[in-house]
């Protein structure tokens, strides 16, 4: 029986193993912030949660957690043992609140705040699977076409021995090398793939991705959008929970999942820790909007910079939404130009040197 649950520890530590969705954390936080609110004990709490867990690993991890806490561990040092699942943000935010006695208020605090990262992370790719699936279906019956269909069209054209079109030309040429090379494209495309990936895990080749994503058209309005909400949402929470402005700032980023704000938000650290302004770095920053650098600089000689940062983040969560909704309005008519591009190319390339051939009798 020791065996299988120190068998149970060792896999709930491996990540891979142990994926758990963000709805998943958000319920466990929720329902763990209630019942310390009715004054049910932490290892109590956790043991209920056991049952009312759905998600396995969550359910194996919880009950580590439980073990812990009852063998005299804090609740935020037993959270640290599972650095991919309740990341250094999550850990700090319940160490505050164990500081402070206002671990249930904390809980409350955090799983609205991932509540609202969620539903936002949800509508942008609720928005995004129907262009992405229109796409994904628009270049499968490109390929269908250029290998089965269109190879048996253009054996006539070859055969009449005329000149072709340019056009007919390269629908030709593209065909044959999908046709007898689809083999090589294949790994062509996996090993881009890759070669990306391996590059990004670099910190240069990192930054210039991130950096790439920041300056595409219409995109890149996007991204700093996404960026930005991630960045003030964390402070914000962390500065609520009552964790120390620096500790905040070094947390938040490694939260906001961009090597150019990480940069900034790291400078401004520093700044802080010097004792200038927070807006010191953000003012120089073409990344930063105006407005954000100013409503910061606001808060500060207020001292209501958490306040700030919360009508920051539910401006720009605004923003987002309405951008990610006019983004869809647009590309679903776009998609179909292009799909109409493509056939209409494609069909001329075929018919015209028909056209003509027939023309010729």
């Amino acid at each position: 029986m020791a065996t299988d649950i120190n068998l149970d520890k060792y896999i709930a530590k491996i990540p891979f193993l142990n994926r758990v969705p963000t709805k998943d954390l958000v319920i466990f936080a929720r329902q763990l912030s209630v019942m310390i609110s009715a004054d049910v004990p932490v290892v109590q709490s956790l043991k209920v949660l056991i049952r009312q867990t759905a998600n396995k690993s969550l359910r194996t991890i919880v009950a580590n957690l439980a073990a812990d806490v009852e063998g005299g561990s804090k609740l935020s040092i037993a959270l640290g043992r599972y650095p991919h699942i309740f990341d250094d943000f999550f850990v700090n935010i319940i160490r505050s609140g164990e500081t402070t006695g206002k671990l249930d208020e904390v809980l409350d605090y955090l799983a609205t705040q991932r509540e609202k990262d969620y539903d936002l992370q949800s509508k942008i790719k609720g928005a995004m699977i129907y262009p992405a699936f229109i796409l994904f279906g628009l270049v499968a019956v490109g390929i269908v076409m250029m290998i089965f269909v269109i190879p048996k069209l253009t054996d006539i054209l070859r055969e009449t021995g005329g000149t072709l079109p340019l056009s007919t030309r390269i629908l030709i040429a593209t065909s044959d090398v999908m046709k007898n090379y689809w083999w090589a494209l294949a790994i062509a495309v996996v090993g881009f793939v890759l070669g990306i990936r391996y590059l990004i895990s670099f910190p240069l080749g990192r930054k210039s991705w991130d950096t790439l994503k920041l300056r595409l058209p219409i995109f890149g309005q996007l991204f700093k959008r996404i960026y930005i909400v991630r960045f003030t949402r964390g402070l914000s929470t962390l500065l609520t929970g009552g964790v120390e402005i620096v500790g905040s700032l070094k947390i938040a980023a490694e939260i906001t999942g961009n090597a150019v704000y990480k940069d900034l938000i790291l400078k401004t650290m520093r700044e802080v820790e010097d004792g200038n302004p927070i807006t010191t770095v953000f003012a120089r920053s073409k990344d930063i909007p105006v407005m954000v650098t100013q409503m910061l600089g606001i808060g500060e000689q207020t001292g209501k910079i958490d306040v700030i940062l919360e009508r920051i983040t539910d401006f720009y969560t605004r923003e987002t939404e309405n951008m990610v909704r006019n983004l869809t309005t647009i590309m679903e008519p776009l998609i179909m130009l292009l799909m109409g591009v493509g056939v209409g190319i494609m069909v001329a390339a075929v018919i015209l040197p028909m056209y003509s051939l027939a023309t010729q009798f």
